[in-house]
This record gives structure tokens, sequence and C-alpha cells, in this order.
């Protein structure tokens, strides 16, 4: 297993080392000990999986304390950029972001830490999008901020006459106006 530094030191690309022959492959998704030995040292207690269509983008979601989640993100199948928006004010990198492509081919994933943002849009024809979260999902906890805000600068690599969004994610406020986590509390990482 290989881990990827980002632009942002706490968002981290994994790529697993896949065992293939003509029967297929194999690849660890997961190891305790191997994740934990590069920093990524998680309680997972969900995993969520969803199918999309071409053009669909999710995001940005985040939770609020104290239901705030870190998420290990891949693709099953298809290919996706993935995004993660660094929502720590008084963060040294606070409303930068990383994009990375993730696809059944290439099995990269995307660890994405509590006190971020995360969304991703679809580029094949469709995607299979599986994750883990550290905490539960709690409704109420959820928030959001608009994925085309052009203070983050986010080119999600579709065209806008081809988004397609829920109804939430066409109303999240701008950054400017999204409710941020405090970089020197702690709370938010309970």
């Amino acid at each position: 297993m290989q881990v990827i530094n980002t632009d942002i030191e706490e968002v981290k690309i994994i790529v697993p080392d896949v065992f293939g022959d003509e029967r297929g492959y194999f690849f660890e998704s997961w190891n305790r000990e191997k994740y934990r030995n590069a920093g990524i040292d998680c309680n997972w207690v969900q995993d969520n999986e969803s199918r999309s269509r071409s053009g669909v983008l999710r995001g940005l979601h985040f939770q609020a304390a104290p239901y705030t989640q870190a998420k290990l993100v891949r693709v099953i199948s298809g290919t996706v950029l993935d995004v993660a928006v660094d929502i720590r004010k008084n963060s040294p990198t606070f409303g930068k972001h990383v994009a990375v492509e993730l696809s059944g081919e290439n099995k990269y994933q995307l660890f994405v830490p509590r006190g971020f943002a995360h969304g991703f849009a679809v580029l094949s024809e469709s995607a299979v999008f599986a994750y883990k979260c550290d905490n539960i999902y709690m409704p109420d906890h959820e928030r959001g901020i608009a994925f085309n805000d052009p203070a983050l600068q986010i080119d999600w690599r579709i065209s806008p006459e081809n988004y397609i969004l829920s109804e939430k994610d066409r109303h999240n406020p701008l950054f400017a106006d999204a409710e941020v986590f405090d970089f020197h509390r702690k709370d938010y990482l309970l």
C-alpha cells in the first residue's frame, strides 16, 4: 500500500496493492494495522454505497459537531472526481480543496478527515461509490456548501448544463456563509 500526501496534509490518497491474474484481481480495501501505520486510525462505524449516473454531482456535504465524520472513500465501478474542502477556520489551508479522480480501474481511495466538506461528480456513464464513516449519520446535523461557489474554484470537469443535483444541493449556502469548524478547538473531532 502506498500513501500519497496531498496539498492538504491531513487528506491522503491511498493506492492499494492490487494482485491480478487471468482470474481477476484482489486487494485489501481496509486493514486496520496498515492504515494505522499510515496515520489513519479511525473506528469505522458505518459503510455506505451509492450508484449514480453521468453528471450527478453530490456535495459539498459535512456534518456538524458532535456528529462530524471522517470518511474513507473509493469507487467500485466507474469514475468520479472526488473533492475534499478544508472548512476548519484558522487552518493554514482553510477554503482550499483536494480533487482526485477515483475509479474502479485505479482503485485509489481518499481519506477525508473530520473538518472537511466532501463531494463528488460522476465522470463516467455511471459509478458505484463506497465509503466508510467514523460517526453515524444524523440528519439534523447535516450541512452543505454550494458546490459551485466561485470562491472555492473547483473544476468539477462536467459542463454546468449537465449537472444533475438534488434539490438540497441546489440551495446550499456559499462558503462565506457556511458553518465551519474552529481549527484550534478539537471538539469537532469527538
